[in-house]
């Protein structure tokens, strides 16, 4: 890898904060940050994942594997469903990230550790993120923010790193499959996961099952639509959500594009 000043201005960041715990989701930021701070600090890191009803058993397997094979020490924490949230309220994500953050930080302050760090970028103060809220006031670090790379810039970078990460379509939490000010049902987020897991193995990448109900709304990548304009895979897909417990399917035609529930409380884009 030919050495890049803002990779090389992350490990220097890194090295100041001596001891920490890395908030991780597995996904292309944590990944990448996984990384950067295993070569800084060595076996001054420790690797945190939230083990919650609304993350895919999938996602936590992938992070198992991420972290084995960057050698870091590891721990996950089960965090239940907080009454705060059972709701959807449109602030769920300041909500939960205040709880779960509380339980890292707890942990990091257990363990001997100076700060908690996460994955947020430098193109994440361009979205509608209200959970940064949570961990500013919680004094969580976000050294790729900090050292304003962006999405692209860590991109290349793992790849240049050999991560396996480096192309993974972005991915969020299932309470963001579910409309605002709805009940949420761990039955409801078994059903989601199991309908994108089966569209992922489909080949689908870029992929988003909405849950309105009993009706499941289908987002994938633009360039992806015309796959399902086949009459048998669409057939295949209806049958094998419904099972999933599904009543009717449907597609967006619009295709696949972040956060579009949020539509709902004026925020688009």
């Amino acid at each position: 890898m030919n050495r890049n000043p803002k990779y090389e201005a992350l490990l220097d960041y890194l090295k100041q904060l001596d001891r920490v715990v890395l908030a991780f989701s597995g996904g292309v930021d944590s990944t990448f940050l996984l990384r950067a701070a295993k070569e800084a600090l060595g076996d001054r890191l420790k690797a945190v994942t939230i083990l919650a009803p609304y993350i895919p058993k999938w996602e936590i397997e992938e992070a198992k594997e991420l972290v084995r094979g960057l050698g870091v020490d590891y721990e996950i924490i089960e965090a239940p469903l907080i009454d705060e949230i059972r709701y959807n309220p449109d602030n769920r994500c300041y909500l939960c990230k205040t709880a779960v953050f509380s339980m890292i930080k707890e942990l990091a302050g257990k363990g001997g550790y100076h700060y908690v760090i996460d994955g947020t970028n430098f193109d994440d103060i361009h979205d509608y993120r209200p959970g940064l809220r949570a961990l500013a006031e919680l004094g969580v670090k976000s050294p790729l923010l900090d050292c304003k790379l962006t999405k692209a810039e860590i991109r290349s970078l793992s790849r240049e790193l050999g991560l396996p990460t480096w192309d993974k379509p972005p991915y969020a939490c299932l309470l963001t499959r579910i409309p605002y000010d709805s009940e949420l049902r761990i039955e409801d987020f078994e059903k989601i996961e199991r309908a994108e897991k089966y569209l992922m193995d489909l080949g689908f990448r870029a992929i988003r099952v909405r849950c309105h109900d009993d009706l499941a709304r289908i987002e994938v990548d633009r360039s992806d639509r015309s796959r399902l304009f086949d009459e048998e895979l669409m057939d295949r897909i209806s049958e094998k959500l419904k099972e999933f417990g599904f009543r009717y399917v449907s597609l967006d035609l619009a295709g696949y594009r972040t956060g579009s529930l949020n539509a709902a409380i004026g925020i688009t884009g």
